[in-house]
């Protein structure tokens, strides 16, 4: 190695030179620590000063996949999108939803679940689908006639999101749950049982938020976006209700470039 390179470079082990046998052979293993010093110090001699990396120009030519995600949400069908003032009047009425939450928690946490809820594990995803939506939303099967049942099934049904049930739910089990549910409307419609579970969810979302969260809930709203866009019957019901999760995420949860513009 060149004097001037060692001087940017100084050894962290500076090693004397030392008495070698004449038959020292560097390609062999080392017997003694000395030889294992003159080694490093013969390889590190033999090491080019500036290495170029081997590009294959062919392959920087091949067509390349960019995934683009689009920051804004897209605007409401014309005439359906929603006033300032109706906005700003729900994010009032979900501050005071979730402040009622707050202090209420203890007193819903320690309230006894009925003998036929059992919650899934935080894990569970297929599980908590199911407890949610319902097995007939989840699976897709068309309603039975039960009419000789007087009592609601929350197995086929789903179980709503009680005060009693949110109210056990720690902040990793929310964010979780969160999480099936958005995946879950990124491929199915919207639904009712859908929109009450998102609300609950998103009332008991801790702020600040976490990355994690804060990715979620954005996904959510540009879903809720897209899917107003292609309601074919301009369901006025369910409009406003797309419009009301995008107005929460973006007006309470501070996400303000996916905000509707006021019409």
């Amino acid at each position: 190695m060149e004097p001037g390179v060692e001087e940017l470079m100084p050894r962290l082990l500076p090693v004397d030179d030392c008495d070698l046998a004449e038959d020292f052979d560097p390609t062999v293993p080392p017997r003694t620590p000395q030889e294992y010093l003159k080694r490093v110090q013969i390889e590190a001699a033999r090491c080019p000063d500036v290495v170029v990396a081997q590009i294959d120009p062919k392959k920087l030519r091949k067509k390349q996949t960019v995934n683009i995600s689009i920051s804004g949400c897209q605007p409401a069908p014309e005439g359906y999108s929603p006033t300032l003032k109706w906005q700003q009047q729900q994010v009032a009425n979900f501050s005071a939803v979730r402040q009622s939450l707050n202090k209420h928690r203890n007193h819903w946490r320690s309230q006894h679940l009925d003998s036929n809820v059992t919650m899934p594990k935080s894990e569970d995803e297929e599980g908590w689908k199911k407890f949610c939506l319902g097995e007939k939303l989840y699976s897709e099967i068309d309603a039975l006639s039960d009419n000789e049942n007087l009592g609601i099934d929350y197995i086929k049904v789903g179980f709503p999101p009680l005060l009693s049930i949110v109210s056990r739910m720690n902040q990793a089990t929310v964010t979780s749950v969160l999480e099936y549910l958005i995946s879950w409307f990124g491929e199915k419609k919207f639904t009712p049982e859908l929109g009450r579970w998102l609300y609950a969810l998103l009332a008991c979302l801790e702020k600040p938020l976490l990355p994690e969260a804060h990715s979620l809930i954005r996904q959510l709203a540009r879903r809720c976006s897209e899917v107003r866009v292609l309601e074919e019957n301009k369901n006025e019901e369910q409009i406003s209700a797309l419009n009301l999760i995008i107005c929460l995420v973006s007006r309470y949860f501070d996400q303000r470039d996916l905000a509707d513009e006021p019409s």
